[in-house]
């Protein structure tokens, strides 16, 4: 049995320049085959002019929600790979095939944890990061046109970052009939933290702040936090973080230790002892001005 919880918190938001938020982030609990309970994770960055980018990002998450919600098998990598690509075919019916006057598509990193395992899938280029002994690695590879540049040693990292096609992505959801979709699986460890974030996000702010914000603040609060400042460092895109922690039981137990009765005590003891403090001082600068 896993030795820690999760602890989720997600944040998105429109941005400076964008009129709709195509971004979507969901988790959930459910169970798989078993009734095991598994833990669902995921982020989709919508593209498609108006109002069409929302509604493929929306489609992806109802997918794969969908799929794991009917759950008829204990392989999580299997239903994983069905939940995109009946995301793909539902948003391609939908969009593509009927001309490029009517496409839309979306990006989708997602995963699904059970008990210390974690399955991921992507397509696109939102990203998956672990932060592991206050160490950023990215886990997913960009499905974009610098990444394959980066790739064949054509542009640095930092080229990319600042390359004014790092928007280009070179695989989505919808935007053809089939789809290759990128596995990752990987143990998680009590401590580990999880990061899924859209391009609006990582593009505009440092791998360092990123693990400070994660290491130091809970899961909600380092979310909204990093949609903020990605804006603060102007961000046109929406912008999108969902922050999971695998909190040790340890860690929660001496938490909660720390009950508001016990605050109040301990609060209650310090006044006291800065009282007897003040006293003891007046009593000596009154015995040297006597003595004086």
């Amino acid at each position: 049995m896993e030795d820690f919880r999760l602890i989720i918190g997600e944040a998105t938001d429109a941005g400076q320049v964008r009129e709709q938020n195509e971004d979507a982030v969901y988790h959930d609990a459910v169970s798989d085959a078993s009734n095991d309970e598994l833990t669902l994770i995921a982020l989709a960055d919508g593209m498609g002019g108006y109002q069409r980018g929302e509604v493929a990002s929306e489609m992806a998450i109802d997918a794969l929600r969908q799929r794991f919600a009917a759950a008829d098998t204990d392989d999580l990598v299997l239903m994983l790979k069905q939940a995109f690509r009946h995301a793909n075919e539902r948003i391609f019916e939908n969009g593509s095939a009927d001309g490029e006057h009517n496409m839309m598509g979306t990006t989708l990193v997602a995963g699904v944890i059970r008990g210390t395992n974690l399955a991921l899938g992507n397509v696109g280029d939102s990203r998956a990061y672990l932060v592991r002994a206050i160490a950023l690695n990215q886990i997913t590879t960009d499905h974009s046109l610098v990444a394959e540049q980066v790739a064949m040693g054509a542009m640095t990292q930092e080229e990319a970052r600042g390359s004014q096609h790092r928007n280009i992505i070179t695989r989505a959801l919808g935007h053809r009939q089939k789809v290759d979709v990128d596995i990752f699986e990987l143990t998680l460890l009590p401590g580990d933290r999880l990061l899924l974030s859209s391009d609006g996000l990582h593009d505009h702010i440092g791998d360092d702040e990123v693990v400070e914000l994660m290491t130091t603040l809970p899961p909600a609060e380092a979310a909204k936090r990093m949609v903020t400042r990605a804006i603060e460092e102007g961000s046109t895109d929406n912008v999108s973080a969902l922050c999971l922690w695998a909190a040790p039981v340890s860690v929660l137990e001496a938490q909660d230790a720390v009950t508001p009765e016990a605050s109040s005590r301990v609060a209650a003891m310090v006044a006291v002892l800065v009282i007897i403090g003040l006293a003891i001082v007046i009593a000596i600068v009154g015995y040297i001005l006597i003595a004086t």
